[in-house]
């Protein structure tokens, strides 16, 4: 088993998944655990993980510094470096050439760390504003980044990186990891199918013999876990579909084609006046989410009042949705608000049930295709947010703004299927901005909305690269959007990564 000893990164979770992906079993403890109750687990190897802290910070996520005296492998990652130099000696300092995003690393030593890697330079993924200046005593330089920052160390079985290596945008990261658990002698025992049947056997001490309902959008989250509580309770769960007015278009028709053949007790419920007028004159994108969250919960508890012996509220969340939302161990930055997560629960009046709330999207498709038997287009349909379109546009909602963008974003995914693009991206949407663009249209002058074209690569949704469209096919689809939607008279495209932007705009 690897510990992964969490100093509050977004991407603890990730370094799990990949050491699991590799059938090695791994468990995440805070970083104040004693280094007595870690030695009591017999880690066959430690993952010191990345974090958004300073090593000089008040309250900076400190771990016992005996930890290295274990006598088992410890791999630091990002933070894990520069906590692992400060810990032992070194010298850690602020830069003013951080690095954020892409950037090259290049090896100086040789060392197990670089098995089965045929380069000497390749590209990593890197978040970080502080450097190890200098390494603590007996530490060789392994590599440097090509801003000549130390980019990995080593000490005897003491490793550290300063990039992610957890990350899919950083080349050779699997390897990497691969290569630590070879030095570590881990087993490879882990089974995700093992790990389904776990999920289902909690799911069902959960609640055998309770009457339960759960929110369903028509994506693969809330789709598999409907299907999955259905198998499990039967007609005693009662999914809902909300029309909350900010979904796109046709949607409500497109859930109940794909659902059909599960036979589910699906309760569709047209909210969508409550929640554009909970909208009315709103432009801050965290309150859009919490007033959207809170009439959620209004609707659900509405609803659980016309079923007999309610208990329970089923919801699909999944780990990014929590790390985003919720502080871990105090000590992780909130990036965003989600509907389903951050806070619900306590002014709620059912117990939560989420079966998937530390899952990754690509292990919770998996599950589904695999074990639950949902179709491919279900599937790998792109993710679209709880909050609905009310995120995708800039400013406050309007009816008007809405079928502006449902046309676009229409427009947008059909070209993308038809031109054999859909399944290379990960995610694709459309952003209305809150500014306008002077425009000529048929010698006429127009002042109209400017729209703004996101797609992106990535299998854990944790980091994003831009998906690089030949000019042709970006061309065409701008053209059609603005020659077909009144309303918008430019289209920009999107070529952030994330980090340092997140997928969504809001």
């Amino acid at each position: 088993m690897i510990l992964i000893v969490d100093c509050g990164s977004q991407l603890t979770q990730n370094i799990a998944r990949r050491i699991r992906e590799m059938g090695v079993l791994s468990e995440i403890v805070p970083y104040t655990t004693s280094v007595e109750a870690i030695a009591a687990q017999h880690p066959d190897g430690i993952v010191l993980s990345g974090g958004p802290f300073s090593v000089y910070d008040q309250g900076a996520p400190l771990y016992d510094g005996a930890v290295f005296s274990l006598g088992v492998p410890v791999l630091g990652i990002c933070y894990g470096l520069q906590s692992m130099a400060y810990l032992l000696g070194g010298s850690v300092k602020a830069t003013d050439h951080r690095e954020y995003g892409e950037t090259k690393l290049r090896i100086e030593q040789d060392s197990r760390l670089w098995n089965g890697i045929p380069e000497r330079e390749w590209t990593v993924w890197m978040s970080h504003g502080d450097i190890v200046e200098q390494p603590p005593e007996g530490f060789v330089v392994l590599a440097r980044s090509q801003s000549g920052h130390i980019a990995a160390m080593q000490r005897g079985e003491l490793f550290a990186v300063q990039y992610h290596p957890e990350v899919d945008h950083s080349r050779y990261g699997r390897q990497i990891l691969k290569n630590f658990l070879e030095i570590c002698d881990a087993r490879r025992d882990w089974d995700v199918e093992k790990e389904f049947d776990r999920i289902v056997e909690r799911t069902r001490e959960q609640i055998q013999g309770k009457v339960g309902i759960g929110g369903i959008s028509g994506g693969i989250d809330s789709s598999a876990l409907s299907v999955l509580i259905g198998q499990v309770a039967g007609d005693a769960f009662h999914p809902i579909f909300v029309d909350n007015g900010l979904l796109r278009a046709n949607e409500m028709q497109q859930v109940q084609q794909s659902l059909a053949p599960f036979h589910l007790r699906v309760r569709y419920v047209d909210a969508a006046k409550r929640f554009l007028e909970s909208l009315r004159g709103v432009t801050d994108p965290d309150e859009k989410r919490r007033r959207i969250g809170h009439d959620f919960v209004h609707v659900f508890e509405e609803e659980a009042r016309k079923i007999p012996e309610v208990s329970y509220l089923a919801q699909g969340t999944l780990y990014p949705d929590v790390i985003e939302s919720v502080p871990l161990f105090g000590t992780s930055s909130k990036i965003k608000r989600h509907h389903n997560v951050g806070g619900l629960p306590e002014v709620m009046k059912l117990e939560v049930v989420e079966p998937f709330r530390h899952l990754f999207k690509d292990e919770v498709r998996a599950i589904a295709e695999k074990k639950l038997g949902l179709p491919a287009t279900l599937v790998w349909r792109h993710p679209f947010p709880g909050p609905g379109l009310a995120v995708r546009i800039i400013g406050e909602v309007t009816e008007e703004k809405l079928a502006i963008l449902r046309h676009a974003d229409a427009i947008l995914i059909e070209e993308l299927r038809a031109r054999g693009l859909y399944h290379q991206i990960a995610q694709a949407l459309i952003v209305l901005t809150n500014a306008h663009s002077v425009g000529v249209m048929g010698d006429a002058g127009t002042y109209e909305g400017v729209a703004v074209i996101r797609a992106v690569t990535t299998n854990d949704f944790m980091t994003a690269d831009w998906f690089d469209f030949e000019g042709r096919d970006l061309r065409a689809i701008a053209n059609r959007i603005i020659n077909e939607v009144r309303g918008i008279n430019r289209v920009v495209y999107d070529v952030s990564q994330k980090p340092p932007s997140t997928i969504e705009w809001e």
